[in-house]
């Protein structure tokens, strides 16, 4: 329903952050997301904490269909990571990481070069406390610690031991090295993949085939039910 998608948070926030651009795609790009999962009969679809709200209005569409048409699409389950469900943005820790933001220190991106990104996170927006500590009104500081756990596996008490009586410098510092550490294999996996074009290429057909394999199951399912002639 029209209603549903304008009801998106994802479409309400960009559509009020750059009104001048409010395109269709925008606003159908859910119903896009949910049949790319529906298609593909997922039964898990990992997502952060932001996306939850797709997965909410795929199982709607999935239910709707099936309540008219019979049993046709499975319910999918939203897989949530327990650390880094949700990663905000070091220029403005109250909002959401966007690699669409207009300050290019905001965010990470997964190709970074570790100097960029060790530069990142000394430039990212902490407090006035100074103290290495989980708490209220430490926004800053909360997304350096839950990042921190996500690549090393750490909880946030063993975070506040390891930088007990250090600085926020120090902290930042170990917080950018870790995940340009961690980033690494795929920063050069990357390099090499697409030095080898013939090997991306073999890939990339195969993978359309296999594809077109497991959705056209599906999809010759739909158009049977609704009527469609194929």
């Amino acid at each position: 329903q029209f209603g549903e998608l304008s009801r998106m948070t994802q479409f309400k926030d960009k559509s009020a952050k750059h009104p001048e651009n409010v395109n269709a795609g925008l606003f159908t790009y859910p119903a896009l997301m949910a049949a790319d999962i529906l298609l593909y009969q997922a039964d898990l679809v990992p997502v952060g904490a932001d996306q939850t709200q797709h997965l909410e209005i795929t199982r709607t569409i999935a239910n709707r269909f099936n309540g008219i048409y019979g049993n046709t699409f499975k319910l999918p389950e939203g897989y949530t990571p327990k650390a880094g469900a949700k990663i905000m943005s070091l220029a403005e820790p109250t909002k959401k990481m966007s690699k669409s933001d207009e300050n290019p220190n905001a965010c990470i991106l997964i190709l970074d070069e570790k100097d960029q990104i060790v530069k990142k996170f000394k430039r990212a927006v902490t407090d006035s406390d100074m103290e290495v500590r989980y708490g209220e009104g430490k926004d800053g500081i909360n997304n350096l610690m839950t990042i921190y756990g996500a690549v090393t596996g750490k909880t946030m008490d063993e975070i506040t031991s390891e930088f007990a009586g250090k600085g926020y410098g120090d902290f930042k510092l170990a917080v950018g090295e870790a995940v340009a550490d961690h980033l690494r294999p795929i920063r050069e996996e990357y390099a090499r993949l697409m030095a080898d074009k013939a090997y991306l290429e073999s890939c990339y057909r195969q993978g359309a085939e296999q594809a077109q394999r497991i959705s056209r199951r599906t999809l010759s399912k739909v158009m049977k039910k609704i009527g469609f002639i194929q």
